[in-house]
């Protein structure tokens, strides 16, 4: 009998000898799985030396990777000296290559290996990144996409998360309800709002998807990858995710005063290369809990991965309450 398979994980090794074949740099001398998540991520090192970093890509709710867009902005970008991790061609000259698996055929990139580690609490280091992200944004204000992509508009961050996430098999009736008024409720708040800056979002700007390195002199630099979710969509959103990232994920929590400082230091440093509006400014809580819904629907769609009680009732239950105390949450700078 043969049996479906939701996601299997290859060895380092294995993704090592694809890599070694499809892939004109050599051997693959060092494979290792460096995370498992929504993806799965593999550091490689070739046997001159060069390393890189491979991405096997996961079937998710949204759809089919967009391979072809990321490779294009990543390129666009790198053009515009904005240090992001390229993709690196196969040797025919594809952008990645397919990998046959139990649950059938995923994608394969290769991008340029970074530099550095992930923004932490030093804030010469935050500076750098929201310096950074703002520079990413400016960049990419000319770029055309010729392939499909991922619109990070209220239907896709939102709505159809939360379609998802009613479907979770721990959803009572009452959470259903609950969880429906509460989106019904956001959407309403930022449709209502008139002049929100539109970009090429990163889609996944928390901190942890860019590296900081030394630059010239005392200067901080940092380096972007992992543009899997990246598309056009709000500012708002892509500035949102460094806030909800930090946010402590409890009914009553707050943002402590360290928090506070690096969000502070993140937004001046962003406005010093790019302007940020009142009404941008002011919309940022609402798209903190625009991305918690979107996390929720993600996690949703991998139950058949991670299982059903990776979202128990009673972890269900808690985030309408921590949302429903986010309906009124506000930064210092969002009264700007």
């Amino acid at each position: 009998m043969n049996l479906a398979i939701a996601q299997s994980t290859p060895t380092g090794a294995a993704i090592g000898a694809l890599v070694s074949k499809a892939y004109a740099f050599g051997d693959v001398v060092e494979c290792e799985l460096l995370r498992r998540s929504f993806n799965q991520v593999y550091g490689l090192k070739f046997a001159d030396g060069r390393r890189a970093v491979a991405r096997l890509s996961a079937e998710r709710p949204r759809g089919a990777p967009m391979i072809e867009y990321e490779a294009a902005l990543l390129a666009h970008l790198r053009a515009r000296n904005v240090p992001v991790a390229n993709c690196l061609p196969t040797r025919n000259g594809a952008v990645a290559m397919m990998v046959t698996l139990p649950e059938g055929e995923r994608p394969l990139m290769l991008f340029e290996y970074l530099d550095g580690e992930m923004t932490g609490d030093a804030l010469p280091d935050v500076e750098a990144f929201g310096r950074g992200l703002a520079l990413l944004h400016v960049a990419a204000d000319d770029f055309v996409a010729t392939t499909s992509y991922f619109a990070l508009d209220l239907n896709y961050l939102l709505e159809s998360p939360l379609r998802l996430l009613l479907t979770a098999p721990t959803m009572t009736e009452e959470l259903r309800a609950e969880f429906t008024e509460l989106g019904s409720r956001l959407h309403q708040r930022i449709s209502s709002m008139e002049g929100l800056t539109r970009v090429v979002c990163h889609g996944d700007s928390h901190g942890q998807n860019n590296f900081v390195s030394a630059g010239k002199g005392d200067e901080r630099i940092a380096s972007f990858f992992d543009f899997d979710d990246a598309g056009p969509g709000y500012l708002a959103f892509d500035l949102a995710v460094y806030a909800w990232h930090m946010h402590p994920r409890t009914v009553s929590g707050k943002l402590d005063e360290k928090a506070l400082t690096r969000w502070q230091h993140f937004i001046a440093a962003y406005r010093t290369e790019q302007a940020i509006t009142a009404a941008d400014l002011q919309a940022i809580p609402f798209f903190m809990a625009v991305r918690h819904f979107w996390l929720l629907g993600e996690c949703a769609g991998r139950i058949p991965v991670w299982g059903s009680q990776a979202m128990p009732t009673a972890y269900l239950r808690k985030q309408v309450e921590m949302l429903t105390n986010w309906e009124t949450l506000t930064l210092p700078e969002s009264n700007a």
